[in-house]
């Protein structure tokens, strides 16, 4: 592999405080040289990427999505939803256990293990499941999923209701030095429910699903991390209240961190229409209010990552009544360009942004898995390259994913992906970009 020089870029690094114009030098796939100024190469044999009017930033990390591999191949596969991953300035996801297979074994890790090495574009680590068959009843073999290669144990969208059974777990993850996803919903308040419970809900005549209904498990869920000292994640908040609960809880100390979406930093109930059954997602895209409160937390670091929560769906699971749609939305290609929207709205500022999707998400992974969501020497040389003023229209029809199920086709999105590189690779490349080979 030939060495890359990045020039030209103003680089955005968080993890180590650096915000200004650099240079970035890649040998072997890794980063070996990060300078403020142009960095001279003694010789010819290299390629050049000129990054005038880009950022250049470490490798987006997702800690929160749906590949569908093994057993939904219909909806996504690790190939396809690793390249769109990669499209959309990813290169390390965190792929959830609601497989069939579920993620419950060491031949299902292995599994995703091996596709990854066969198909991937990108770093996809599994989940493990909490309960043997995500049926909340008996704790899968936690300590043999660690072994084999999980970053960290959820049921996903099969909220662990036994409260037994997550202090249990808790404790067990706290001896792993690993951390428990709960998807934090009470669904005796969220049976038959279809978006957010209020006044939009009643205009459109659809079933409710109550703030409530989140906060309850959020308080249950933060209690146990107390009692146990077990590492708490807690997925896609959309609450006020969610938010109040977690800042009081890291006020005491209690071993919490947290993620919220795009969608639910973006998108109010109010978008939700009977017919565009894209808008169904679970949580239920909320209020304003929430909205509200969900940027100060990320700005207060009360929540400390964006996670997408990508859900790929196929045509037959959304092109039905509203109340027989699948929940979730395909959001791996539109997550950074609907980001956006907060920091030219003056809502969010951009090293702030690029923060939770680096070096705040890496953090909550460890180092297990080498130097990410940096661009500091010595560290796999993934890194993310945008423009920020470049607008560009959503075209599902272009997705690399299987799943077109977003509410932003055909919107105009400000802020673009331009290069995605993994372990020094161009995985995604803009077709405006060029590499010029030993030209400076």
């Amino acid at each position: 592999m030939k060495p890359m020089l990045i020039r030209g870029g103003w680089v955005i690094d968080p993890g180590q405080g650096i915000n200004g114009p650099g240079s970035l030098l890649i040998t072997d796939g890794q980063i070996s040289r990060l300078e403020t100024g142009d960095i001279a190469l003694p010789h010819t044999d290299y390629d050049v990427l000129h990054a005038e009017g880009m950022v250049v930033s470490p490798g987006f990390i997702d800690l929160h999505c749906h590949l569908r591999e093994p057993g939904y191949e219909n909806k996504e596969t690790i190939a396809t939803g690793s390249m769109a991953a990669a499209r959309g300035g990813f290169t390390t996801i965190c792929c959830m256990p609601n497989t069939d297979p579920p993620l419950d074994s060491t031949t299902a890790i292995d599994y995703v293990k091996y596709e990854t090495r066969e198909t991937g574009a990108v770093r996809v680590l599994p989940v493990g499941c909490i309960t043997l068959g995500r049926l909340g009843e008996e704790l899968a073999d936690m300590k043999s999923l660690a072994g084999a290669g999980a970053i960290a144990f959820s049921d996903d969208g099969s909220p662990l209701a036994n409260s037994r059974l997550m202090r249990e777990a808790l404790e067990l993850s706290l001896s792993l030095g690993l951390y428990i996803i709960n998807h934090p919903e009470d669904t005796t308040l969220t049976d038959g429910g279809q978006m957010n419970e209020g006044a939009a809900a009643n205009a459109l005549g659809l079933a409710g699903m109550p703030a409530v209904a989140e906060e309850i498990m959020v308080a249950r869920d933060l209690a146990l991390a107390a009692l146990t000292g077990g590492h708490l994640h807690l997925a896609h908040v959309s609450t006020r209240g969610s938010v109040e609960l977690i800042a009081r809880a890291k006020e005491k100390g209690i071993n919490v961190t947290a993620e919220v979406t795009p969608h639910h930093l973006t998108m109010t109930e109010n978008v939700v229409t009977i017919t565009n059954t894209s808008t169904k997602v679970n949580p239920p895209l909320r209020t304003q209010e929430d909205i509200k409160a969900l940027i100060q937390g990320l700005k207060d670091g009360i929540i400390d990552a964006i996670a997408t929560d990508h859900a790929p769906h196929t045509d037959a699971d959304k092109r039905c009544d509203y109340a027989h749609a699948a929940f979730g939305i395909s959001g791996f290609e539109t997550a950074f360009g609907s980001l956006m929207t907060l920091v030219h709205g003056n809502q969010l500022t951009l090293s702030t942004l690029i923060a939770r999707l680096t070096s705040e998400p890496a953090r909550i992974l460890g180092d297990r898995h080498g130097k990410l969501g940096t661009l500091s020497p010595g560290a796999p040389a993934d890194i993310t390259l945008f423009d920020p003023q470049k607008e560009w229209v959503v075209d599902t029809g272009l997705f690399a994913s299987k799943g077109k199920n977003t509410p932003l086709n055909g919107s105009v999105l400000k802020g673009k992906i331009m290069v995605t590189i993994y372990r020094g690779k161009p995985v995604y490349k803009d077709e405006s970009i060029k590499l010029i080979t030993g030209v400076l």
